[in-house]
């Protein structure tokens, strides 16, 4: 949309990815005048960078699977799963709304969802799940956005292979890992590129989406067809408080500034603080520390409506156990003097590959979720070392499943010694030595290991022993898809750093989204959706989409509260 910005509107919504657009669409439905603002030149927020996946008990998904699951089982998990900081208000009124959400967003707008795979990544906590709780965004033709596709954001460069985003059901991945082996996987792989390339050149980018971009891209589409402006380019500069109560929002834009008076609201979706360097310092505890850390979300992500709010009298929850969403990540060369950020979602769960910390050993279950994985490294620092850690493997394993951002066979390993990504050794021993590791430790390291892997087993840390655990794995390596010796050399080593998916603290509200003073009581005029507002996880990472599951039923609630919807909980 190029129409210059209205001066009114019913509710002002401050951020485009998943939080923001949801409401945004809920609180159009129900007749009210909405407008989205987006610092950014492009829509889509960390969503766009997401898998795309909702983790919703009781969604309409996996009844038609005929998956049995039970309220009661849900609410025992994120009972065991948030510990202290369960919010019995909240939590029922996310099961209550979740699977109404999906059917809301199904029914009335483009957004199409299937049943995912994933189990809970607890499965075996009391009230866990194999199956049914987590969907993901259907695949998209992004062609259907017609002029504004140019303001997508782009995915993740690093976790495309020359632009392609890869389907998240893991079947996708599945014909790319055998295209060496298989023929059918080779005509799949073959024509999966020609068409990419295809796109490339009629539209420059990429139009067969998947994930958190065709995720976006439905919701875009959804809000655009209902004739509500996403103005990008668009900075949230500061809240118009009169009375205490919030009447609109100072915004500045390429033509100046300007104040944009907000009848009903100002909703603040503008995605958490991963990137205020002040409030990680105080909020991660290895950066705290002086440690580094890596985060993958868009880099605008710098806490600006959590600081607004907050110089309006909000609270701020700041005391979960893990501040963010973990996640393990490397710094990857991309040429020209630029690097990007790789975030480990797969390869730590193929067999043959192992992760020890800055003394050669191993220190946790490498097929753990990719959020425990990082609180172990966060846990492994606490004696002042880094946080860090490093995936190592050897020939065969890396050329039939690759590791982090280096690509399997046939694409050559050299590419990325060349570049410093990887590092390699002849034996164990010269490996250690070049990545600045004790060469006995790791030798021992490897050999204790090899031990059980020889029999498929993990004696140390039980790695496959969780359906969560093998559901990444590798389903033809028998008789465990996690686990297989670490064989013949050269071997390879990739260093891991800390990164977040998004963070967990954020501001306090009731359940229908409004932001609550240091008082407890409600901001008149001031709501907060999706990593602005604190997680109802209390800081614990329960299963796939347990981010955009809540952020899009809860901008679904504060959609329908402020339209007055019939039902809407106060």
């Amino acid at each position: 949309m190029t129409t210059a910005p209205r001066q009114q509107c019913d509710v002002l919504i401050v951020g485009t990815g998943a939080g923001g657009l949801s409401t945004a669409i809920v609180a159009k439905k129900h007749g009210l005048d909405v407008l989205v603002i987006e610092k950014e030149a492009c829509f889509g927020g960390t969503t766009a960078f997401s898998g795309g996946v909702l983790w919703v008990p009781g969604n309409p998904h996996a009844a038609k699977a005929g998956i049995e699951d039970t309220r009661e089982a849900a609410v025992t998990y994120l009972r065991h799963e948030a510990g202290n900081f369960y919010n019995e208000a909240a939590v029922e009124a996310f099961l209550d709304n979740g699977p109404r959400m999906l059917e809301f967003f199904e029914r009335e707008t483009e957004v199409q969802f299937v049943l995912s795979g994933y189990p809970d990544y607890h499965p075996d906590a009391p009230g866990g799940a194999r199956i049914g709780r987590s969907v993901t965004a259907k695949a998209y033709d992004a062609t259907r956005l017609g002029p504004e596709l140019k303001r997508l954001r782009m995915p993740l460069e690093t976790i495309t292979f020359i632009g392609m985003m890869f389907n998240s059901s893991n079947e996708d991945l599945k014909h790319f890992f055998r295209a060496t082996s298989s023929l059918t996987s080779a005509t799949y792989v073959a024509k999966r590129l020609a068409n990419h390339l295809k796109d490339l050149a009629i539209h420059r980018r990429g139009v067969q989406i998947t994930s958190g971009n065709a995720l976006v891209a439905r919701l875009a589409k959804s809000a655009f067809d209902l004739g509500i402006p996403i103005l990008t380019g668009t900075e949230a500069r500061g809240l118009d408080i009169e009375n205490g109560a919030v009447r609109g929002m100072t915004v500045r834009d390429a033509t100046g500034e300007r104040l944009i008076v907000a009848r009903k609201a100002v909703v603040l979706a503008s995605g958490g603080y991963p990137h205020d360097t002040g409030k990680l310092a105080a909020s991660y505890p290895h950066v705290a520390r002086g440690g580094q850390h890596m985060s993958p979300t868009p880099d605008s992500n710098t806490g600006d409506g959590i600081r607004m709010a907050e110089a309006a009298g909000a609270r701020f929850e700041a005391g979960y156990p893990n501040a963010a969403a973990w996640m393990p990540v490397s710094q990857v060369p991309l040429g020209k003097g630029r690097t990007g950020v790789f975030p480990h979602l797969v390869d730590r769960y193929k067999p043959g590959v192992i992760a020890v910390n800055g003394k050669g050993r191993r220190f946790t279950n490498e097929a753990n979720s990719y959020h425990d994985v990082g609180a172990a490294m966060i846990r492994e620092s606490e004696d002042g070392s880094p946080a860090m850690a490093w995936l190592i493997c050897d020939h065969a394993t890396i050329r039939k499943y690759g590791l982090g951002y280096a690509k399997p066979a046939p694409v050559p390993v050299s590419t990325y010694l060349r570049n410093g990504y990887l590092q390699s050794g002849a034996t164990i021993a010269e490996l250690a030595s070049t990545i600045g590791l004790d060469p006995h430790a790791l030798e021992e390291t490897v050999r204790r290991y090899n031990e059980g892997a020889a029999r498929g087993e993990d004696p140390e840390f039980g790695r496959g022993s969780t359906a969560f655990n093998r559901f990444l794995g590798d389903p033809d390596h028998k008789p465990n898809p996690n686990v297989a010796p670490v064989g013949k050399g050269p071997y390879y080593a990739l260093k891991l750093l800390m990164g977040d998916l998004g963070t967990f603290n954020g501001l306090v509200t009731d359940t229908v989204g409004r932001v609550l003073g240091e008082d407890a009581a409600p901001i008149p005029g001031l709501y907060a959706v999706g990593n602005d507002r604190a997680s109802i996880m209390g800081g614990n990472y329960p299963g796939a989409g347990i981010t955009l599951g809540p952020i899009m039923t809860f901008g679904y609630i504060t959609g329908r509260h402020l339209a007055d919807a019939e039902d809407a909980r106060a």
